[in-house]
């Protein structure tokens, strides 16, 4: 599951998810594009709001 798939299919915006975890534009696209990952401490908190657990949030595409 990306981070793109997991905002979708939990129903959020980018901009809600700015909201939520205040954290910029920027950092959720580079999270999405996989250009530079969150924080370890903060995977918890967007896989809660996403609705997922760390290790779906984490697993690859590939690996389903």
């Amino acid at each position: 599951m990306s981070f793109r798939s997991a905002r979708l299919a939990a129903g959020l915006s980018v901009k809600q998810v700015i909201e939520k975890l205040k954290v910029t534009d920027a950092a959720v696209y580079m999270w999405e594009t996989g250009t530079q990952a969150p924080r370890a401490s903060r995977l918890p908190e967007i896989a809660e709001l996403y609705g997922c657990t760390v290790d779906e949030l984490l697993k690859k595409e590939a690996d389903k």
